[in-house]
């Protein structure tokens, strides 16, 4: 497979990396969104679970896809590269259902391959993920029940997850005591080939659970209900190849149009499915944008003020959690005071202090975020501490006046195919330059 560029970087080379934008630009024009991140880091481990080829296209050209695609090769899988954003993978070799590499260690959606390798081989030995660390933990206590449901026995060591199914996967019905995501994802991939029915009540309802459950029946899965609260598989003997295209990306899409909004611009985001996006649309019109929907895109613009709103993230049709930053980006310059509720992770403020270096005034208390408007942003040096929370400076950077510098980028190109192009395709002053390198300065001094 030929590698990506984010691929051929080292850990050591993407630090010290970092955006530089010249703010206070409108942003306008087109921009095109990619598929959908959530959706391929669960799609690409469901191909292991495949007795033949499979071609998946629009695959976002992120870091996470790229670990995951190199993940499946160091197992033995095949891995072809067709073009941009396709390419076809064959796992019927695959011999092993260990994964324990360090590659694990930085992406979270490792832990599909727990679900994948269970449905396949019946066992697995996953190295526990890494991430985004939003400052709280990000159990996967869900998963896990629902494995134990399904009649595998788990154990956690030296931070490798151990599960064993010697008999065999069976239906099963499971309660998830938490709306997860992951969980439902999950146990979808693990339920596919198992004995029997399973039926998950309290199910995620996300669009790429959708997008999941569609890839795994066109190639032989039957799986009812994804998309409501309860979703059923019946489990098959044998998923056969084929293709199947990637629906696009709802975080990117928002996020482009956050920025559009802050911006005060006007911008068309093409390649996208506006029911996916009436969450989002519905918050940047209710702060004062205008927003025209199209068949596959949408435009949003604003010439007048912000304004203030209330909003809390809630699982899907709510509010996305992860819009949340971006969002918070835009308010920051509303008129008034507006409140934000944080009613998914346990802590996902971390960006705060960052927002605060441009001139935000912000009071987190506990899950509540009280943001106070100002007139406007003033440039500085900054971080990404999440995948969110970079765009969040990468939004607040394109609305502020004077330079702002984004250190710690490889979280942003973790979700953002592009990005940089396709800001510069808007009319945005921002580019990717290198640090110097401390070791090399040192040696010169």
């Amino acid at each position: 497979m030929q590698s990506d560029r984010d691929e051929m970087w080292t850990e050591r080379e993407r630090a010290l990396e970092k955006l530089v934008i010249r703010g206070g630009k409108p942003l306008f024009g087109e921009v095109t969104i990619g598929g959908a991140k959530n959706a391929a880091v669960a799609i690409i481990p469901a191909a292991i679970l495949v007795d033949g080829v499979c071609r998946i296209d629009n695959l976002p050209r992120v870091r996470d896809v790229g670990i995951q695609l190199e993940i499946l090769q160091e197992l033995g899988a095949g891995v072809r590269r067709l073009s941009a954003g396709s390419v076809e993978i064959d796992c019927r070799h695959l011999m092993s259902c260990s994964a324990v590499s360090e590659l694990n260690t930085r992406l979270r959606a490792s832990y599909y391959l727990i679900g994948a390798f269970l449905g396949r081989f019946h066992r697995a030995e996953v190295r526990m993920p890494g991430g985004c660390n939003f400052g709280g933990v990000r159990p996967i206590d869900q998963h896990l029940k629902g494995f134990e449901a399904l009649g595998a026995k788990m154990d956690n060591r030296g931070g490798i997850i151990y599960a064993d199914a010697q008999d065999g996967l069976t239906g099963a019905s499971i309660y998830l005591d938490v709306v997860s995501v992951g969980a439902t994802m999950n146990i979808m991939l693990a339920a596919a080939l198992a004995a029997g029915q399973t039926v998950i009540e309290n199910a995620a309802k996300e669009p790429h659970i959708v997008d999941l459950a569609n890839f795994l029946n066109s190639m032989g899965a039957d799986i009812m209900g994804a998309g409501t609260d309860v979703i059923k598989i019946r489990g098959v003997s044998r998923l056969v190849g084929g293709s199947y295209s990637i629906i696009p990306d709802q975080i990117e899409a928002g996020t482009y149009m956050a920025a559009a909004a802050a911006t005060g611009g006007s911008v068309l985001v093409k390649n996208v499915i506006p029911k996916h996006l009436d969450c989002i649309t519905a918050k940047l019109e209710e702060l004062g944008a205008e927003i025209e929907e199209f068949d596959d895109s949408v435009r949003v613009s604003r010439t007048g003020p912000i304004h203030k709103i209330q909003v809390k993230t809630l699982p899907y049709p709510g509010f996305p959690t992860d819009m949340q930053p971006q969002l918070a980006a835009v308010l920051c310059l509303a008129e008034g005071t507006s409140v934000i509720t944080e009613g998914v992770w346990e802590n996902r403020y971390r960006y705060v202090d960052e927002l605060r270096r441009m001139g935000a005034k912000i009071q987190v208390d506990g899950k509540i975020a009280i943001i106070e408007g100002v007139s406007g942003y003033t440039g500085a040096p900054v971080r990404a501490c999440d995948l969110r929370a970079g765009a969040a400076m990468v939004i607040a950077g394109l609305a502020a006046q004077g330079v702002t510098e984004i250190e710690e980028i490889a979280y942003i190109e973790r979700g953002y195919e592009d990005i940089v192009e396709k800001l510069r395709s808007l009319g945005a002053d921002i580019r990717r330059v290198e640090e110097p390198d401390p070791d090399v300065l040192a040696r010169a001094n």
